[in-house]
């Protein structure tokens, strides 16, 4: 995944620059990067590795060396960025968040038109943001440029662009992220998260629609190009990747969490389903509101019989290694034993995708005396790998609990009956059930059903992507 935050002013910028991107941490894991315009003594940028240090720590001792009325930053779980690009468009810095797949391709076709060359990362690879520079340095301006490369790219791009006249932020062809515009009295913002904004005394303004492109100036927003007709936002924004403070198309991320919880208990006490447990639980950090939203409506008590140690681990998907990060979850993992020694206990996760860390949790559990431990989901199982963002690093569909445990009941012909084995109702959805049951060692699975999701959300269905469920686009 990753975030970004921008920032144009009457005044000197590089404080809400820099707490603004911040605020984005929870994005991403590996880069750090802030970009500053003076007019007086041009740009300034810097970048920094974010792996095992948090953005705040790594810049902290850069903001002396920062001035400027103007800026952009981000954190980012792919590639080193923001970009400085000269062009016949002039000088600008770029950052964007989105996914890229037919960047080989695309990078053959600059060649072959042309271009001479592209920086290889490490791995290899173009950056994501050097490819989207080149698209758009193919137009005579910054707004055809734009559209053209979200029209050229298979996948998603949301643009921001700091140029020496403004800001120029552009949201993905289907909305896929939000991209969020904030005013104050001294100048605006452009933002991922609304929170990172409204903390920094900016209100919200506007929200961009679906292939909008805006130039932002001190005085306000100028649209470039009016937002297209079809959008398809990420549901997972709102179950797991989302921070709880913000809000996506009017939808606040907790709020959407109880009601998505209170929804799972409704339809169990409708088909007598409803386990009977000492504590209803959350799966810390971003389950804990689903569990709420369950505990209330099921009338079972809340509690956390863990607690997560994150001071140096902050997040679970940190560091890179496989290996390293199943250690970390296990050491982040500190039992309430009094919680948990000879009681049953229901845990709500935002989601299972490959199941590793939920094994881990059970063990953990079932070591501190746990006597029995029922696992909700708050989203329907996950069957596909993400193809439009950075937000799953499966290498194959078949990495994904629910395709791995298909593939065990039925080998190759049940994976033409995915849309079944999602669906509790069937035949097939109860053996899935069953069959992971036994594989983790679970005494109840369930899963949040699409209809369920999508209720919670609240927003016209048509809008919303569920394209990891579903495979449907």
């Amino acid at each position: 995944m990753g975030g970004f935050f921008g920032t144009i002013s009457r005044r000197n910028c590089v404080m809400d620059l820099f707490f603004g991107v911040d605020y984005h941490s929870h994005l991403g894991t590996r880069r750090g990067g802030m970009v500053v315009y003076s007019p007086k003594d041009g740009f300034q940028r810097q970048i920094h590795s974010i792996e095992n240090t948090p953005f705040r720590t790594k810049f902290e001792a850069d903001l002396p060396k920062f001035h400027g009325t103007s800026g952009i930053g981000c954190i980012s779980d792919t590639d080193p960025q923001p970009l400085l690009v000269r062009s016949h468009l002039g000088l600008y810095a770029i950052s964007t968040v989105g996914r890229i797949n037919n960047a080989e391709q695309l990078a053959e076709k600059y060649f072959s038109m042309g271009g001479r060359q592209f920086m290889a990362m490490s791995s290899g690879e173009v950056n994501a943001s050097e490819l989207t520079a080149a698209l758009i340095n193919e137009a005579d301006s910054f707004p055809e440029g734009i559209r053209r490369a979200q029209e050229s790219i298979d996948g998603s791009s949301s643009i921001l662009l700091l140029t020496p006249d403004g800001l120029i932020a552009a949201r993905d062809r289907l909305g896929r992220l939000p991209v969020l515009v904030g005013q104050n009295d001294d100048g605006c913002c452009v933002s991922f998260e609304s929170f990172a904004y409204q903390k920094l005394g900016y209100r919200t303004v506007r929200e961009l629609g679906p292939g909008e492109i805006v130039r932002i100036t001190p005085e306000g927003v100028e649209q470039l190009r009016a937002p297209g007709d079809t959008m398809r936002i990420c549901a997972f924004l709102w179950t797991y990747y989302g921070y709880p403070n913000s809000n996506y198309e009017g939808v606040n991320v907790e709020v959407m969490r109880y009601q998505n919880g209170e929804i799972m208990a409704r339809e169990e006490a409708l088909q007598d389903t409803l386990p009977d447990v000492d504590f209803v639980a959350g799966v810390p950090d971003s389950g804990l509101p689903h569990a709420i939203g369950y505990a209330n409506r099921s009338g079972k008590r809340f509690a956390r019989p863990f607690v997560k140690y994150t001071p140096t681990w902050p997040r679970s998907f940190m560091p890179e290694n496989q290996e390293v990060r199943n250690q970390v979850a296990k050491m982040k993992l500190i039992p309430v034993p009094e919680l948990i020694e000879g009681r049953k206990l229901l845990f709500v996760d935002d989601s299972i995708v490959r199941g590793t860390q939920l094994r881990e949790t059970l063990e953990f559990l079932y070591g501190s005396g746990a006597k029995e431990a029922h696992i909700r989901s708050a989203c329907p199982p996950v069957m596909y790998g993400c193809k439009y963002l950075n937000f799953s690093r499966s290498n194959s569909d078949m990495e994904l609990l629910a395709r791995r445990t298909v593939q065990l009941l039925e080998g190759n012909d049940g994976q033409e009956h995915l849309e079944e084995y999602a669906d509790a109702s069937t035949e097939r959805g109860q053996c899935l059930l069953k069959s992971i049951c036994e594989q983790m060692g679970f005494h109840s699975l369930g899963y949040q059903s699409m209809d369920g999701l999508l209720e919670a959300i609240g927003i016209d269905r048509d809008k919303i992507c569920t394209y990891c469920w579903t495979g449907k686009e």
